[in-house]
């Protein structure tokens, strides 16, 4: 391949990527499973910008997106509220981060999922068979890390209460699964999620968010990779301090107050 650096070489350059690129996919479309996965760690290998964003192609780690990038892409999609929050595991907060706002732009979930992929190992890139992750918060975040991984997508849902696969979704038996999820508080449901996949034929080899605010505590029994960490105190609903017992208690994303 010829690489920019003399005059019409980016252009050149632009077109030889998207021949690759497209000759990988249909390779990888038309193949044996043995043989997609040999492409698919040609691709992890040589040809980074498909597998973790071209935004972030010859960058390490989260590429050059710092704490505060981060959390300026969360302000400029006034995602980032403070307040009285309850959590999704019933725990209070002063502060939250609201996933669905910052990734209702395109373009910047984009940016999101491509820094998120390319702060995953290597050699956990390279086992990756597919996406998988819990409905409703994860469902974009996922499928954005689809698009960063150049892998297929699924999601759980749990009309019943318990997480499974539904409209056509399934999994091959041993398929190595990454989990996705926006954000992880105490970690109780991507452990669901993850005991979902085992039951349905996957194996999860790592789990990814957008956020941790588990301060750390959360054990999933996988390795974890979240974007940023949100280390907020949170609170027993009984156990509130006096700042936030003076504040109406609301479910973020709902304008009705919870007590």
């Amino acid at each position: 391949m010829l690489r920019p650096g003399f005059p019409g070489g980016k252009r050149l350059w632009n077109r030889q990527k998207e021949t690759f690129r497209r000759g990988l996919y249909a390779a990888m479309s038309n193949g044996s499973r043995t043989h997609k996965a040999f492409l698919r760690r040609i691709a992890a290998a040589v040809y980074p910008p498909y597998w973790a964003g071209e935004a972030i192609y010859r960058q390490t780690g989260r590429g050059n997106m710092t704490n505060d990038d981060i959390l300026q892409e969360f302000r400029d999609a006034e995602a980032l509220l403070e307040g009285h929050f309850i959590l999704s595991s019933g725990l209070r907060s002063s502060r939250y981060l609201q996933c669905a706002r910052v990734l209702m732009n395109p373009a910047r979930a984009a940016r999101l999922a491509g820094a998120l992929a390319a702060s995953l190992p290597a050699e956990i890139r390279a086992e990756i068979d597919v996406v998988v992750s819990p409905a409703m918060g994860g469902i974009i975040i996922g499928h954005e890390m689809g698009r960063a991984l150049a892998k297929d997508a699924l999601f759980l849902e749990r009309p019943d209460g318990v997480f499974g696969l539904r409209r056509g979704f399934r999994l091959e038996p041993g398929q190595k699964v990454l989990m996705v999820e926006d954000v992880v508080t105490t970690g109780l449901s991507s452990r669901e999620a993850i005991a979902a996949v085992t039951r349905e034929g996957g194996e999860v080899i790592a789990e990814a968010s957008l956020v941790d605010r588990s301060n750390g505590s959360a054990d999933l029994g996988v390795p974890f990779f979240p974007l940023i960490r949100l280390d907020v105190p949170t609170y027993e609903a009984d156990q509130l301090p006096p700042e936030l017992q003076a504040i109406p208690a609301v479910k973020p994303g709902s304008r009705k107050e919870a007590e």
